[in-house]
C-alpha cells in the first residue's frame, strides 16, 4: 500500500540522517520543507521532498494537504494511563486547600489508586485503559510509555504489566512498559520499608523478567517516598534483571536523585520541577534525557521545569504528559506542547523537538520514531489548514488535528 501526500504547506522535523536527540541551541532548529510531498509505503516513510521535485509515483491513495502541515506524531515518554477509577474527589480537596502531600499523608494519592486497582479485575482495568489509549492516539500520540505502580502488591503490579502488554498487542501504537513498583510504600510497610523493597527485588522483578513484562524500571525518588539510597538499591536490582532505569526525580525537592540516575546511566530523569545548579551540571555530557511534565505543574500549581536554564546550559529536554489520575488526568500532548511554550518559555521549535525526537530518545526508540526520516515508522499528524505551526501552541484550546497516521494507517 502506497500513500502519497501532496501540497503539504510545511513538512516539519525532516531529518535526512537519523538524529537520536537534539540539545541546547540545536533544540531551536526545526528542519522543514515548504510545499512538500511525503510518500508512505506500508508502515514506513519511503520518500519526501519539495513538490517541484516530486517523482512519478504510482500511489494507491493520494491526499491533497493544501494549507495543512505534517509533522511526526508525539512520543509521550512518561504516562500512568493504566489505572482504575479516578481521583476527582482529591481534585476538589485541593481546590479546598489541601496540598498533594497532605492528601497522600492521609491515605489518598497513589495509595488511593492502589486500592481501586487491587479491587478491580484485569478485564475492568484493560477496558478503562484502552479507552484512554484510543483517545491519546486520536490526539496525535504515536508512541507511549506506560508505567505500573498502582498495584504495590505482587499480584497488582503483575496485573498492570499484563494489561500494558495486552494493549501493546492489540493496538498499532508503539508501547514501552515500565515497572514502577517503587511508586509509594503500602501502609503495612511504612514501619519496615526494607521488607517492601525486598518484595520488589525478590518477588516482583523475577516474575517480570521471566515473563518479559517490562522494558524499564522506575522509582519515585522524593522526600516522603523513596530515598536516594533506596532508589539506588532498586535501580541496581532492575539493571541486574535487564531493565534500564527511568526515574521520577526533583518533583518537590532536590535530594540527589538526578546524580544517582546519571551514575546508573538512566535513560531519563523525569519531572525536574525543582532544579539547582548542581542538578543541571550533573546532567551535562551524559546520555540521560531530562524530561519535563508541564501539565502536571499546571494541574498541581507547582513550579515548572526551568527549561530556559537547562537549554542555555546545553542540555536536551523532552516533554511528556504524565497522564495519571492524581496529578495529570490528561494525555493531550498538544496541550503539553502549548503549556511548555506559554509557561516554560520554550519556543515552538524547541517544544516540538522535545515532544518528538527527544521524546523518542527518552523511550529508546529514536531509530524508528520521532522524525520524518526515510525508513522510520509512518507515524504522522496532518493538521487542519493553519497559518503556520506556531498556531499549534498559540491556539492551545483548539483541536487543530485533521487526521493521524500510525504505522501508515489513518485512524478512523
Amino acid at each position: 500500500m502506497t500513500t502519497l501526500i501532496i501540497n503539504i504547506k510545511e513538512l516539519l522535523q525532516v531529518r535526512e540522517t537519523s538524529v537520536s536527540k537534539v540539545s541546547g541551541a540545536e533544540m531551536g532548529i526545526l528542519p522543514s520543507i515548504k510545499n512538500a510531498y511525503l510518500v508512505i509505503e506500508n508502515n514506513l516513510i519511503a520518500d519526501f521532498g519539495a513538490m517541484e521535485n516530486l517523482p512519478k509515483i504510482n500511489s494507491d491513495k493520494t491526499i491533497d494537504a493544501t494549507g495543512k502541515i505534517v509533522l511526526p506524531t508525539w512520543c509521550d515518554s512518561h504516562t500512568h494511563i493504566v489505572y482504575a477509577g479516578n481521583r476527582e474527589q482529591e481534585f476538589v480537596d485541593r481546590i479546598n486547600g489541601l496540598t498533594y502531600e497532605e492528601i497522600a499523608n492521609r491515605g489518598g494519592g497513589i495509595l488511593n489508586s492502589a486500592k481501586k486497582l487491587n479491587d478491580s479485575t484485569e478485564e475492568e482495568i484493560y477496558n478503562q485503559s484502552k479507552a484512554r489509549l484510543k483517545e491519546i492516539m486520536q490526539l496525535g500520540t504515536g508512541a507511549v510509555e506506560i508505567k505500573s505502580g498502582y498495584g504495590l502488591t505482587v499480584d497488582g503490579e503483575l496485573k498492570m504489566l499484563r494489561v500494558i502488554q495486552q494493549l501493546a498487542q492489540n493496538y498499532p501504537i508503539t508501547i514501552k512498559a515500565t515497572f514502577l513498583g517503587a511508586h509509594a510504600f503500602p501502609l503495612e510497610y511504612k514501619a519496615n520499608r526494607q521488607e517492601y523493597i525486598d518484595i520488589l527485588i525478590n518477588q516482583m522483578l523475577p516474575e517480570i523478567a521471566k515473563n518479559k513484562l517490562a522494558n524499564f524500571i522506575d522509582v519515585f525518588c522524593e522526600t516522603g517516598y523513596f530515598t536516594v539510597s533506596e532508589t539506588e538499591q532498586i535501580m541496581e536490582a532492575g539493571i541486574a534483571f535487564g531493565l534500564k532505569p527511568k526515574i521520577h526525580v526533583n518533583q518537590f525537592n532536590s535530594i540527589g536523585g538526578i546524580q544517582v540516575g546519571v551514575k546508573h546511566k538512566a535513560l531519563s530523569v523525569d519531572h525536574l520541577e525543582i532544579m539547582n545548579t548542581e542538578d543541571i551540571q550533573a546532567l551535562k555530557n551524559t546520555e540521560t534525557m531530562p524530561v519535563a511534565l508541564p501539565s502536571c505543574s499546571y494541574f498541581l500549581s507547582i513550579p515548572y521545569t526551568p527549561a530556559r536554564d537547562m537549554i542555555a546550559a546545553g542540555l536536551p529536554l523532552a516533554l511528556a504528559s504524565d497522564y495519571n489520575p492524581g496529578s495529570t488526568p490528561s494525555g493531550n500532548m498538544n496541550f503539553v506542547v502549548a503549556t511548555a511554550c506559554i509557561k516554560m518559555k520554550m519556543t515552538p521549535e524547541e517544544a516540538i523537538n522535545a515532544a518528538t525526537i527527544n521524546g523518542a530518545y527518552a523511550m529508546g526508540i529514536s531509530e524508528t520514531h520521532g522524525s520524518i526520516t526515510i525508513g522510520k515508522k509512518a507515524n504522522i499528524i496532518l493538521t487542519k489548514p493553519i497559518p503556520s505551526y506556531y498556531q499549534l501552541p498559540y491556539a492551545f484550546g483548539s483541536n487543530l488535528i485533521d487526521s493521524v497516521f500510525i504505522e501508515g494507517e489513518i485512524l478512523i
